[in-house]
């Protein structure tokens, strides 16, 4: 019994963890970060001279949703990288909480993948806390701004989590349309679809 209740306090100090989170919204300023990419390199804002804005996605290796988005982002970052809008993907899950998220599994990934844009490695899940990520995938569109980094939009890539959708919403590709119209978007927010993104139980 009394190992029960510890198991139910763990995993609601978890669950109280995250919901703790809370999750940055358009006209934020999106914190900067320097984490280690797959190829060990550290990866941050500034890596990107030229950019214009930067499509930050939190994503992992273990999700169906995050595998079922996972060709989409690479379009994403194919089609908009050469635009000034690269994808930062960022890995939430704690590898301890997910021992398929481990650094060198996000290696052997990016590698098979051919991921063509940085995947990260957030210790501690620091950066997941500033941007209060909940999901895989959970994107946020930045602008680069004279005033900063500054948050346009939060939630899903599209409407379509199932891939099989003929007239899908894209909603990460009309948030940057309009952003390199000079508009604002006129959607700056929709729901995170995914798994929740994996945290190690507090003792």
């Amino acid at each position: 019994m009394k190992k029960i209740i510890l198991l139910l306090a763990l995993a609601f100090s978890a669950f109280l963890s995250q919901a703790q989170t809370k999750t940055l919204k358009a006209g934020d300023t999106a914190p900067d970060f320097k984490l280690k990419n797959v190829d060990n390199k550290e990866v941050s804002f500034g890596t990107f001279k030229d950019a214009k804005g930067y499509i930050v996605v939190f994503t992992c290796n273990t999700c169906p949703y995050a595998i079922g988005y996972e060709q989409r982002i690479i379009d994403l970052d194919k089609k908009f990288r050469p635009q000034g809008y690269p994808v930062i993907a960022i890995n939430p899950n704690d590898p301890e909480a997910s021992t398929a998220d481990t650094f060198s599994k996000m290696q052997d990934l990016a590698k098979s993948k051919k991921y063509p844009f940085p995947y990260l490695f957030d210790p501690g899940q620091k950066i997941t806390d500033e941007y209060g990520a909940k999901r895989t995938p959970h994107i946020f569109i930045v602008s680069k701004t004279s005033k900063g980094n500054i948050v346009e939009y939060v939630g899903a890539i599209d409407n379509d989590p199932e891939g099989n959708k003929a007239d899908k919403v894209k909603y990460a590709e009309d948030v940057i349309a309009s952003l390199k119209s000079g508009q604002k978007p006129a959607i700056t927010q929709t729901k995170e679809i995914g798994c929740t993104v994996k945290r190690k139980a507090k003792a």
